[in-house]
């Protein structure tokens, strides 16, 4: 018996209010334990789908399924996006707390851990992305590549099953852009990348 999908799109079609459609009867289905590439021109509606499958615009046609089950209200969202971690293509629409620990310890709150907890899971996940002594520091200060760590801590410190990155190394320098394959190198965690960089997506995913 195969194993249920973590998640999957049904026959999903979306169309902007101006009328361009960029989704068309997509139907897919997502394994627990692949590693997705996705590659192709601006406007194809790579991002969309994303934002489609973590609710954050509703398709008119079609539906989510997670586990098995389908969703539609923000409450089965929320759940879904506990598993299913998002990390936009512009960090500063991540970051919205003054310091790096409070941002990255933001995800584990509202997972319920205590603040303690929350704080301790923080500091592990910046240990482990190399960015230990980074947690004081004021996010708007960092650099471009410093924000772009940090967005991706912030997702991983809620431990996903599955990772959504959209553009990862867009605008960032090569140091930053070989840190981000090292860390996906060593990170078991399913994923499914957006990117313009076909060797990046050759390097971190299998499909």
């Amino acid at each position: 018996m195969s194993e249920t999908p973590l998640f999957a799109l049904e026959n999903v079609s979306f169309a902007y209010p101006s009328g361009r459609g960029v989704l068309h009867d997509v139907s897919f289905a997502f394994a627990p334990g692949q590693k997705i590439g996705l590659y192709g021109t601006n406007g194809s509606g790579k991002t969309t789908l994303f934002h489609v499958i973590t609710g954050l615009v509703a398709p008119q046609k079609g539906r989510v399924l997670f586990h098995g089950q389908p969703v539609s209200v923000e409450k089965e969202f929320r759940a879904l996006r506990r598993e299913v971690g998002l990390v936009l293509q512009n960090a500063e629409d991540q970051l919205f707390n003054p310091t790096v620990l409070d941002d990255v310890a933001f995800g584990p709150l509202n997972l319920g851990l205590s603040i303690d907890e929350a704080r301790e899971r923080a500091m592990q996940t910046l240990q482990e992305l190399g960015l230990a002594g980074f947690e004081g520091r004021l996010t708007h200060r960092l650099s471009g590549g410093e924000k772009k760590l940090v967005s991706l801590a912030t997702i991983l410190s809620m431990r996903p099953q599955v990772l959504l990155l959209d553009e990862p190394t867009n605008g960032l320098d090569p140091q930053t852009r070989e840190r981000i394959i090292e860390i996906l190198h060593a990170l078991p965690t399913a994923r499914i990348i957006i990117s313009h960089d076909w060797d990046f997506l050759a390097q971190t995913t299998t499909q």
